[in-house]
């Protein structure tokens, strides 16, 4: 399966802003849809947000307008932009291929995914 990479993580106060970014371990990146997710504690996994290969996006009630997702295919590299990070933004950040949007099944396996803390 797609093998992909996430990083970009940290600690921030409410308010702040963090650039998360994702790689795939295939050369045809650029041909899938890609999204990403995230697991708070004690939650289950959610999507957060979706873009197409043609860069449509789409994205969950909570984070619209406050979030950003884009990708370069040149560069094959997926981008999450998280401005006015809010405490329930905490979670472990993951993203992956072969769908944008919310309930549709992607094909990549899941890594180990980035962690973002929203704390004063």
């Amino acid at each position: 399966q797609v093998q992909l990479v996430e990083s970009g993580g940290g600690l921030v106060q409410p308010g702040g802003s963090l650039r998360l970014s994702c790689t795939a371990s295939q050369r045809t990146f650029r041909a899938y849809d890609m999204a990403w997710y995230r697991q708070g504690p004690g939650n289950q996994r959610e999507w957060v947000a979706g873009i197409t290969t043609v860069g449509r996006t789409t994205y969950a009630d909570s984070v619209k307008g406050r979030f950003t997702i884009s990708r370069d295919n040149a560069k094959s590299s997926l981008e999450l932009q998280l401005t006015n990070l809010q405490r329930e933004d905490t979670a472990v950040y993951y993203c992956n291929a072969g769908c944008s949007f919310s309930k549709c099944r992607p094909i990549g396996s899941w890594g180990q995914g980035t962690q973002v803390t929203v704390s004063s």
